[in-house]
């Protein structure tokens, strides 16, 4: 019997430091909630798990871009219809301008009154931005940028609006029907021309509709790419779950049984540093 070294209170000790480790371990996830807080619970794992995150948290950016895409779409959208009422009231003066039983008096009043609609025309398309971009016309008369929604991960994954809107007065080719109205409806403003001025409207309307056509088309997409990234979103950060939360259940489990072999643990250790006083009787 030997007392110098006892191996069965060591066998004890590092038994009872494993389980201890385990333990700590285990408390960890449970007061975390998370299978994984360091790299060293499972590397791969962290490194899968980190990388969907980051995917997921890169689709959540993507559907707002998307849905500030959409109100910016809808924006557009709204002011180009009102600027087609405007064209519609104009057009339905001109025909009243039309017609031999208006008087040139009469004529004169609608000139002015289809003045004032060509500069309100003109006041939406400038005025109308999102966030200090402006979405019917450029600066100094030119056509709106194009603009370019980012919807997803990649540079690649992007969404358009259509090019070349300018819907002013001159984008939309009704600067002469203005000019023939600016002077308070000279005598050339007569049924005649009132009639020649209805293909411009008519041409002009087209051309509004057909912008507004594209923004509704945009919104769609944009829609769709938002209603499509949001179950992408679900899905990914449901991946990550499995990866690195934890198991209540199981883990709760795993702690007690960590916890009862670490008080048997104890237990044996005390039991085996008492088997060595027994060395005494043989001194005795």
């Amino acid at each position: 019997m030997r007392i110098n070294t006892n191996v069965a209170s060591l066998n004890s000790q590092e038994s009872a430091a494993n389980t201890q480790n385990n333990l700590r371990s285990s408390l960890e996830k449970l007061s975390s909630g998370l299978r994984i807080n360091k790299a060293s619970d499972d590397a791969s794992g962290l490194a899968i798990a980190d990388k969907l995150r980051t995917q997921a948290n890169s689709i959540g950016q993507s559907i707002s871009n998307g849905n500030s895409a959409v109100a910016l779409t809808q924006i557009a959208d709204k002011a180009m219809a009102e600027q087609s009422n405007i064209i519609d009231i104009v057009k339905t003066k001109l025909i009243q301008a039309a017609t031999d039983t208006t008087s040139n008096e009469g004529r004169k009043a609608i000139g002015k009154d289809i003045d004032k609609l060509m500069d309100q025309l003109n006041n939406i398309a400038t005025q109308t931005n999102y966030n200090g971009t402006t979405l019917l016309a450029g600066a100094a008369g030119q056509s709106a940028n194009n603009l370019t929604f980012q919807m997803g991960e990649t540079s690649n994954d992007t969404i358009a609006t259509t090019s070349g809107v300018r819907a002013t007065v001159s984008g939309l080719s009704l600067s002469g029907l203005q000019s023939g109205v600016t002077t308070g409806l000279s005598a050339d403003f007569t049924a005649a021309g009132a009639r020649g001025f209805l293909d411009d409207v008519d041409s002009a309307l087209n051309t509004l509709n057909g912008w507004r056509a594209d923004f509704g088309s945009t919104q769609n997409q944009l829609e769709s790419a938002v209603r499509n990234q949001m179950t992408q979103q679900t899905n990914i950060k449901a991946a990550e779950s499995v990866i690195r939360d934890v198991d209540y259940a199981a883990e709760s489990a795993n702690f007690n049984k960590q916890n009862i072999i670490a008080q048997a643990g104890t237990y044996a250790m005390s039991q085996s540093n008492a088997t060595q006083q027994n060395v005494l009787r043989l001194l005795q």
